[in-house]
């Protein structure tokens, strides 16, 4: 398109929300026209971001600013509590979404979808914006074909809400559409303290780990008679994600419909 993309950040004075403001000011291509968060006052969001004044000021109403804008992408880190919500206000207006958040069912997922299509506007839900991290996903899916017995161990911080993570749920979503479910371990093991061999998917475990000093860790092992093979990505800081939703940003306005997951992206 020959102007900017005109974005909103929802959630714009949190730690993810911040990094986007950042991101959006300094693409050449983008152009910051709205942030939103209810705990904030009208503080410009260059400063909030330690750049420059930019001449826009934070807004406490959602769809005051989203119609007051002339806002093209709508990008969203808040939380699953209102996450659809927002996503469903932003398509109704005739923006696109991005949305970071994770706690979607599959049957709102399907709903925005329709939203879209029926509006002609593209959409995006992902877990994780990380490129490393969607490279880290599809590895894991290919050599699961190969070693099909396996588990996930997810590291975060002890704050962390959501257990376990989004992206450890969408890597099991992407390794069980290649895998055939089998029974892994012995059939009669007993957990003498529950819970301590993780949450059960599809015949494999996902381990959630949660402590201070964490950002974001994931790792794959699989195994078979003789051999183990690792798949891991760390990500040691939110900027990490940056690059993956500045792309984001841009693909939204060249399709319609929802997507669920970036690797989409990624080829």
């Amino acid at each position: 398109m020959d102007r900017k993309i005109r974005v909103a950040v929802v959630g714009a004075s949190g730690r993810m929300g911040r990094e986007v403001v950042k991101t959006v000011l300094t693409e050449p291509d983008m152009e910051l026209v709205a942030g939103v968060d209810r705990s904030t006052g009208p503080v410009d969001l260059g400063r909030l971001v330690g750049l420059e004044p930019c001449g826009v000021a934070m807004h406490t109403d959602l769809e005051l600013a989203l119609v007051e804008s002339g806002v093209d992408v709508m990008v969203d880190f808040t939380a699953p509590q209102t996450a659809y919500a927002h996503t469903s206000l932003a398509i109704t207006h005739g923006i696109r979404p991005v949305i970071g958040t994770t706690g979607f069912t599959p049957e709102q997922i399907e709903d925005l979808d329709k939203q879209c299509r029926e509006n002609g506007l593209g959409g995006l839900i992902a877990p994780n914006f990380s490129i490393g991290a969607i490279l880290m996903m599809k590895f894991a899916a290919q050599a699961s074909k190969y070693f099909p017995h396996l588990e996930i161990i997810e590291y975060h911080g002890d704050q962390k809400l959501d257990a376990p993570s989004g992206t450890s749920i969408k890597t099991a979503e992407m390794i069980s559409e290649v895998r055939e479910e089998i029974r892994q371990g012995n059939p009669h093991e007993e957990e003498t303290i529950e819970g301590s061999r993780g949450g059960l998917y599809n015949g494999f475990r996902i381990h959630s780990v949660r402590l201070p000093g964490i950002f974001a860790q994931q790792e794959v092992i699989m195994a078979s008679p003789g051999q183990t093979l690792k798949i891991r990505h760390d990500s040691h800081e939110r900027s990490s994600y940056m690059p993956g939703v500045a792309l984001a940003i841009r693909k939204v306005m060249t399709y319609e419909g929802m997507i669920y997951g970036f690797e989409h992206f990624i080829d």
